[in-house]
């Protein structure tokens, strides 16, 4: 099932203010909390108004949802969601301690101020990169340009204007909560909690940087070099590390997956680290044999094709196949034998085949067919 969008979870607008997503957060908590609730499938409402501020209620979580709705934390898209410090369901690491003490007090004093205030690092960045199977066989470099958020080259990720502009929250002191009174069904109680004014981080911002309005980042386009490793299929990765959006609090860049799309080849046919490839011979080379010429992944080699060989015989060329992307181990390559029949025939052909016909032995293709016949009688034969 689809999600909801976290705003509509929520019943508020998209220009909701932080008190306004708290106020109808702490409304709809208490309506649905499994143990005191009675609605139907009050849990699951419950862990979904959970899931929907966890996201809404953070400053950095909420731009990335902005831009780009539940895929910014959704492990199917890449491993944005482990970056953005997400669990993908929304409910992953969920602790209902910090509910409880929400609603009854007893938070763990700090706890919630020094976690805003720690280094976090950025979250982290997904693209898809389409190469040719010649690419993935034998890598190749590749620059690419990736938008992500880089710290702010005016305010240096400080969000003011200048260092002047940066002073003590004046209403938690700098230690990034405050205490707030509610009533609740079991009476008046006290909660530690992060500090709206400054959302944790014990500082207030008096003239907001003018190139990045208060945030610290910005979006910019980096080019980053690709080295695409020899060997790589469909659906696999690599990671560079640190080329995904800027970190929080003086911690380190996400990093940059990239998730490669191969391009089926027009000759070759790849199965694990093996290469198959189907190549048509004549009756002639069939029936005698032949010296005849193969296309590997590196230079055509001579096959040695024995008189008499079927169509659908193997033949294998060692350590002719793709290379592990592991262990660099080069797979083998499978040549398919397909024996050709001619469709249309010359007059000299055709008389070299009613010759071929009148000489081949009756005695021969009587003892085939009655092998072949006497098979199909036997495997029509109801079992003893």
């Amino acid at each position: 099932m689809d999600k909801r969008d976290y705003y509509e979870v929520l019943g508020v607008g998209k220009t909701a203010s932080e008190d306004e997503i708290k106020k109808a957060y702490r409304g709809l908590a208490k309506k649905y909390h499994p143990d005191v609730s009675t609605e139907k499938n009050a849990e699951a409402k419950f862990k979904e108004v959970q899931e929907a501020y966890d996201v809404l209620s953070d400053a950095t979580k909420r731009t990335q949802y902005d831009q780009f709705g539940h895929a910014a934390f959704d492990p199917a898209y890449g491993a944005g969601a482990r970056g953005a410090g997400f669990g993908g369901a929304g409910f992953e690491g969920f602790d209902f301690g910090d509910i409880f003490s929400a609603f009854f007090g007893g938070g763990r004093p700090g706890s919630q101020g020094a976690s805003r205030n720690r280094p976090h690092k950025g979250a982290d960045i997904q693209r898809r990169m389409t190469i040719t199977f010649e690419e993935s066989i034998f890598g190749k470099k590749e620059a690419i340009k990736v938008p992500v958020f880089d710290e702010c080259p005016s305010c240096h990720g400080s969000g003011a204007r200048t260092n002047s502009d940066i002073h003590t929250c004046s209403r938690c002191r700098g230690s990034g909560e405050v205490i707030m009174e509610s009533q609740t069904l079991f009476g008046r109680t006290q909660t530690r909690t992060v500090c709206p004014t400054c959302r944790g981080t014990g500082k207030e911002i008096g003239a907001k940087c003018p190139t990045c309005s208060g945030e610290g980042q910005i979006k910019v386009t980096k080019e980053v070099e690709i080295r695409v490793p020899e060997g790589i299929e469909t659906g696999q990765q690599i990671r560079i590390e640190g080329f995904g959006n800027k970190g929080q609090n003086g911690g380190p860049n996400g990093d940059l997956y990239i998730v490669f799309d191969v391009t089926p080849s027009d000759v070759f046919v790849r199965e694990g680290d093996d290469i198959v490839l189907t190549v048509p011979i004549t009756f002639a080379q069939a029936a005698l044999g032949a010296d005849i010429e193969v296309p590997t992944l590196y230079g055509n080699v001579i096959l040695k094709i024995p008189a008499g060989t079927q169509s659908n015989t193997k033949f294998r060329i060692r350590e002719k196949g793709a290379p592990n992307v592991r262990t660099k181990m080069k797979g083998d390559e499978h040549i398919v034998i397909n024996v050709v029949t001619p469709t249309k025939m010359t007059s000299e052909q055709r008389r070299l085949f009613e010759d071929l016909a009148k000489a081949e032995d009756p005695s021969s293709n009587k003892s085939a067919w009655e092998k072949f016949k006497n098979n199909f009688i036997r495997s029509k034969r109801p079992n003893a």
